[in-house]
């Protein structure tokens, strides 16, 4: 059973010092948001790639909305926390405190994913499993190294990335745990498959003696070998994703005409309830205001949902016994799900998204092969290493010192540190410019 001591306050952690105006979970929140790789989030692609509207959100937006849901939900968690257990009212915590740590890590939830949403992270691992320029590297990783390469994930991206200096991020061991929703390597069987946090993973091969620092710590135990049960506070972070993305994403949808009015209202009446008045809201004259008032009072209403199943859920929770989303036991579960039936059928598979992620997959394929061959001849077929190699090798960044590596999975780490961290723009305009497509502007 896991203790809320340790959880919040790992051996050797402050969150607060004497003095200081910020308390550490401030300071993770500002170090990811000051944070390039945060800041690239604002031409990473949400549903719509390359989106022409400045209304459609992208990955920025959406995760800013993310964050803002789970204070909601953490600092609620809190103040019921910090009523449950009086030894908690002994340290310095303050319901805020458990609050800004899931607004930190539901921040940072995507941080980690490639250009072109989900599509880019299939196009990476479609690179290694089937290209022959990914294949070549097969014999030089091991099993495990291979599994992480041929499925890439988005949230293991992002677990590197935090805990990555460069980045000026490293945030501190709560929000850390909060942020891993899938606590597994790649390779390690998933303790059970019905359980959520097993359904992916969350760091990779080169990670794991990291989470099993963070594991050891903050006394998380071990559902199996290299599997973990999940940080409880994880659950809200994942709550407030689910609770954006279904409720943004139909606004968006209903926006750019792929989703009537008339449905996109009757969706977000069925969330709200009794609150929910034709009369009231035919007093807002356009739109895009009825929509706007709308969203906000389905989003307070699943938030006080929410909030309601993890107090009831908190002891099994800390057990382990409790393992799926808040969102699917909630009374607004089976809204959410004709949302979500909606959304797959007239959203994510609707004709633009699925041409720009077409788009994607070549883009990424074509700037992998191009550095990855380059990289493999400088490297392990140094006969075949041309001139037109040795340029390519110097569009990458110095920082990576790619070509000191002497093996080949850190190699490839920092290769696909260098193409999943770039915005959907720059990866379609750098594809254009080693392919021959078009030149730079001079």
């Amino acid at each position: 059973m896991m203790n809320w001591e340790k959880l919040l306050l790992p051996e050797g952690f402050q969150a607060a010092a004497a003095g200081r105006q910020r308390s550490q979970f401030e300071k993770d929140y500002d170090r990811i948001i000051f944070s390039a790789p945060f800041r690239n989030l604002q031409d990473k692609t949400q549903v719509f790639p390359l989106p022409e509207q400045d209304f459609v959100h992208t990955r920025l937006t959406h995760s800013l909305e993310v964050s803002s849901v789970g204070r909601s939900l953490g600092k609620s968690a809190g103040t019921f926390l910090l009523e449950k257990y009086p030894a908690l009212k002994n340290t310095q915590l303050q319901s805020f405190d458990i609050g800004g740590i899931v607004a930190a890590a539901a921040l940072a939830h995507d941080i980690g994913n490639p250009p072109f949403g989900h599509a880019g992270e299939e196009a990476i691992s479609d690179f290694f499993r089937f290209h022959p320029t990914g294949q070549r590297w097969r014999e030089e990783c091991s099993d495990q190294e291979w599994e992480d390469l041929t499925s890439f994930e988005g949230n293991a991206q992002g677990f590197r990335m935090l805990l990555d200096r460069k980045n000026g991020i490293n945030i501190s061991l709560p929000t850390l745990a909060a942020f891993t929703k899938y606590p597994r390597p790649s390779w390690a069987s998933a303790a059970d498959q019905k359980r959520r946090s097993q359904k992916k993973f969350g760091f990779f091969t080169n990670n794991l003696s990291d989470y099993r620092t963070l594991a050891d710590r903050m006394a998380i135990p071990q559902l199996a070998e290299n599997c973990w049960m999940r940080h409880p506070l994880a659950f809200l972070v994942e709550a407030a994703d689910d609770i954006c993305y279904n409720i943004i994403d139909l606004e968006d949808g209903c926006t750019m005409g792929l989703v009537s009015q008339e449905k996109t209202i009757s969706l977000l009446a069925a969330i709200i309830g009794d609150r929910f008045s034709p009369q009231k809201l035919e007093k807002y004259p356009g739109n895009r205001q009825k929509l706007a008032i709308l969203r906000a009072m389905a989003i307070n209403q699943l938030i006080e949902e929410t909030d309601r199943v993890f107090r009831d859920s908190e002891p099994l929770l800390l057990t382990g016994a409790f393992d799926q989303a808040l969102t699917d036991r909630i009374p607004s579960a089976a809204a959410l799900q004709e949302i979500s039936r909606l959304s797959i059928q007239k959203i994510y598979r609707s004709q633009p998204v699925l041409e720009k992620e077409a788009a994607g997959y070549q883009v990424l394929e074509g700037l992998l092969e191009t550095f990855g061959t380059a990289l493999y001849h400088h490297h392990f077929c140094k006969e075949r290493f041309s001139g037109q190699n040795r340029s390519i090798l110097r569009l990458l960044p110095e920082e990576l010192a790619l070509l000191s590596s002497q093996s080949a999975y850190p190699l490839l780490r920092g290769l696909l540190d260098f193409v999943s961290g770039m915005t959907d723009k720059y990866a379609l305009s750098l594809y254009r410019r080693v392919k021959g497509i078009s030149l730079p502007n001079t």
